[in-house]
């Protein structure tokens, strides 16, 4: 049991548990946040699973959670990791079952006053564009054609037509992560999506129509294309069943594999392999094909909410066009160079619950946001405002380029239902001037927004830190839940 008085303050926003307080620590492990979070987090496991991710073999400098951190499964959601290659390990419960759950956002010149007449008819108007619920069906492809999904990513959805190439642009990694090796992913993983491309899922994915009500950073908002009063849409899901199956079946397989590579772990929900072994590769190929599936997702179910709009605005207002921001992943395992003990090392950054926040010069990122640095995508709760930042050189220095992914929960889905009846929450959000509509009623209450986080004080601490910059607020008008 980790006690307050465990755990220094390093920074205004940096605590840090050294490596001494375990005899099987690696590295410290490090969390952002501010007293009252920090206080928080000691009320579930997630600060003894962020100790536990620093025994991972291969874990370089320190291992970090964000000011969202709350507990998941083996890693804390909001926790990273960088493990050195080829012999560092790979760890799918460090990427997450919702491989590549992430956030694409487009923006518009309407403005707030133009749309509101219209917004329940463009929400019940995206509910029909939009495939969403548990199981729900998209697009129906043969097995060839979704591994061709899998191994090209979003570059699959431009070809078919659904999406302009500028789309892809302003996607992380261009919307397609390489490695990616269908036959490394299950015939059951692969039966669960073939009817999902293009759908939104159940949980917390959502589709929101937002104001953006407030700007911080002119140059980069104009930049995103952001203005203030106008008109956003924010798209969060990831991988659906054929994500979630990877990860089941690579972690049941993994730990068999324990013994043969000499690895003990604290907890079993942390399986990995060494990153180099037959296994490692083969997860990684079949997490790149799950991380390829979810950015063509994203990209179609894009298609399906420019369908929406046309379909509502297109005779009423002149230039009710969308285009997109950016879209980056959040729960995801990466292959980057970061510095380590003043050496450029090459790592698997495992980011789960935490978003890539690329500094200015990145050369990845479209031309006109390179001199700025990476846009990053926080959603709030629903009832609550949503974030886009900017990623900083802070962030690539101090936390291997990430930040936070969103508000984090403090409630667990049971209990939020408890709580509230979905019917109720729907009204309280339509008082707030909030058009809803939800698949169920549960559905809707599992998500309130008192089972999260501030998000505001979340972003707040990453802005502050020097870890992600503020360029925009969002408030939404509009949600859309499976």
């Amino acid at each position: 049991m980790i006690r307050r008085e465990d755990i220094k303050k390093i920074g205004p926003y940096l605590y840090e548990i050294p490596a001494s307080h375990r005899g099987d620590m690696r590295v410290p492990a490090r969390i952002y946040a501010d007293e009252e979070i920090l206080e928080d987090t000691l009320g579930d496991r997630s600060l003894e699973q962020l100790i536990n991710t620093a025994t991972l073999p291969g874990t370089v400098r320190y291992t970090l959670a964000m000011p969202d951190i709350h507990q998941g499964y083996g890693f804390p959601i909001g926790g990273v990791a960088a493990t050195r290659l080829p012999d560092g390990v790979i760890s799918p419960g460090g990427i997450g079952y919702d491989i590549n759950c992430g956030v694409r956002v487009l923006a518009s010149n309407l403005t707030k006053d133009e749309v509101m007449p219209y917004i329940r008819n463009l929400v019940e108007s995206m509910y029909r564009h939009v495939p969403s619920g548990l199981g729900a069906g998209g697009l129906k492809v043969s097995v060839a054609e979704l591994d061709e999904v899998a191994t090209r990513g979003g570059k699959w959805v431009v070809d078919k037509g659904y999406v302009p190439k500028e789309d892809l642009e302003r996607t992380e990694e261009f919307g397609h992560i390489p490695g990616a090796d269908p036959s490394k992913v299950s015939n059951h993983a692969k039966d669960r999506g073939r009817q999902q491309l293009g759908s939104l899922g159940s949980g917390n994915h959502f589709l929101e129509i937002d104001e953006i009500e407030e700007i911080y950073w002119p140059e980069a908002a104009e930049a995103f294309g952001l203005n203030q009063g106008h008109i956003a849409v924010q798209i969060h899901c990831g991988s659906r069943g054929y994500g979630h199956q990877v990860c089941t079946d690579y972690v049941r397989s993994m730990q068999g594999s324990l013994k043969k590579y000499g690895i003990e772990l604290p907890d079993r929900e942390l399986v990995c392999v060494p990153f180099n072994s037959p296994e490692g590769q083969s997860y990684f190929a079949a997490m790149a094909c799950a991380a390829n599936f979810a950015f063509a997702n994203r990209l179609r179910i894009a298609h399906g909410i420019r369908q929406a709009f046309e379909e509502v605005l297109s005779s009423k207002i002149p230039g009710w066009e969308l285009h997109s921001v950016y879209d980056i992943a959040h729960n995801i395992g990466k292959l980057e160079e970061h510095e380590v003990d003043g050496k450029k090392v090459k790592v698997c950054v495992h980011r789960k619950g935490a978003t890539r926040a690329f500094g200015p010069g990145f050369e990845g990122l479209p031309k006109e946001y390179q001199p700025l640095g990476q846009p990053v995508l926080v959603p709030g709760s629903m009832g609550t405002h949503s974030f886009i930042l900017a990623g900083t050189e802070g962030s690539m220095k101090m936390t291997f380029g990430s930040t936070c992914h969103g508000a984090g929960r403090t409630m667990s889905r049971a209990e939020a239902k408890r709580k509230i009846h979905g019917k109720e929450l729907e009204k309280q959000l339509e008082t707030q001037g909030i058009a809803v509509k939800a698949g169920s009623w549960a559905g809707l209450a599992e998500e309130a927004p008192f089972a999260y986080k501030d998000v505001e004080r979340v972003t707040d601490i990453v802005d502050k830190a020097g870890i992600a910059r503020k360029v925009a607020k969002l408030r939404p008008i509009g949600v859309m839940k499976g």
